[in-house]
């Protein structure tokens, strides 16, 4: 079947050789196509391939694309509600059932093991409404992936998913005028907001014996620099543990809407959180999130700055965050087409 090269699909195959206008061979015939290969037609000025017949991986999984979304949403929903009722158990008894913890958070993530496109993920969860709640589902979530991504085992990954699930419980000894302000914060509300990582420390010391879980929780704000709280520590004090939650939870919290209800980009959140990977964040969990994020933003939809709806189609080295997209009338390299922005990305 023939495929233009801007609606090819991760792990395509070629059904024949593919030669450039020069008649130099380009790729064999077999190729998987990735993002690279993509890249090489591009630069070869090739725009159309045949493709192998593609294999409906919905029917592998035996669930097709309304099916998956239906379970994640159903999942979500579950694990979003489980964490209300340990949020409120840790807020009137100071701590809460260890086991309630594990039941709602594991169903989530053999669901989303299914799922290897993160970047849709982020999209699908930045749809629902941000509280503290699906907040801390999110960090978890991604946390998850970040120690996948870092080559932690499975049940380190468990655990530090948990850690960042968990991450802000101390928000329940927080007045909730404060943690709920629509309004700056006074300098008294904000020294009282920042107890709650020492309040997550003792409500999970209270509920389990799992010394780097309440670790995470304490220490989720400190920074490499030492500019972080509530102990100002350097690199080398943290917890790894906490490191990869305080990435998480940078990313998710920047993906926060505004005042105005507008959200960021995530290719704008994304830079700014590989930006924070030189001496504020740890930089091995930034370039985990970075390197294996980027590579899943293409074929994605987006809206650029003047309105136009595009699809990026390569990822471009020499500026990784204004890459290579394509709208109906042309293609624009971000890296050089500088007064074009993408203020939007789509499923």
């Amino acid at each position: 079947m023939k495929m233009h090269i801007t609606d090819l699909k991760d792990g395509d195959r070629l059904k024949s050789d593919i030669f450039n206008r020069a008649g130099l061979h380009v790729l064999p015939k077999g190729t998987s196509i990735h993002k690279e290969e993509i890249a090489l037609l591009y630069r070869q000025s090739i725009d159309y391939i045949d493709i192998e017949p593609r294999v409906d991986s919905s029917a592998l999984f035996g669930l097709d694309r309304s099916g998956f979304s239906s379970r994640l949403q159903e999942n979500f929903d579950m694990t979003v509600q489980g964490y209300q009722s340990i949020f409120l158990e840790a807020l009137t008894t100071g701590k809460f059932n260890q086991a309630m913890v594990d039941n709602k958070l594991q169903p989530m993530l053999e669901v989303i093991d299914e799922k290897k496109d993160v970047v849709s993920l982020l999209i699908y969860f930045g749809q629902e409404d941000v509280n503290i709640y699906n907040h801390s589902l999110q960090v978890g979530l991604l946390s998850y992936y970040i120690a996948s991504w870092l080559g932690y085992t499975k049940e380190e990954c468990m655990t530090i998913s948990k850690a960042g699930y968990l991450h802000d419980i101390g928000k329940c000894q927080v007045p909730q005028e404060i943690r709920n302000s629509t309004h700056p914060l006074s300098a008294e509300e904000k020294a009282e907001l920042r107890k709650h990582t020492k309040y997550g420390y003792d409500i999970i010391r209270e509920s389990m014996s799992d010394e780097p879980i309440a670790l995470v929780a304490l220490q989720h704000h400190e920074r490499e620099n030492g500019s972080g709280h509530p102990d100002g520590l350097h690199k080398e004090q943290i917890h790894p543990y906490a490191q990869i939650v305080a990435v998480a939870n940078a990313y998710v919290d920047m993906t926060a809407p505004d005042s105005e209800g507008n959200k960021p980009a995530l290719l704008t959140v994304l830079r700014k959180v590989y930006e924070l990977g030189f001496g504020v964040l740890n930089e091995r969990a930034v370039q985990a999130l970075t390197r294996n994020l980027l590579p899943s933003f293409i074929g994605k939809k987006v809206r650029l700055s003047d309105d136009q709806l595009a699809t990026i189609v390569w990822t471009n080295p020499s500026d990784i965050f204004r890459p290579l997209v394509q709208s109906e009338q042309k293609f624009y390299d971000l890296s050089t087409e500088r007064n074009i922005q993408i203020v939007d990305v789509f499923m």
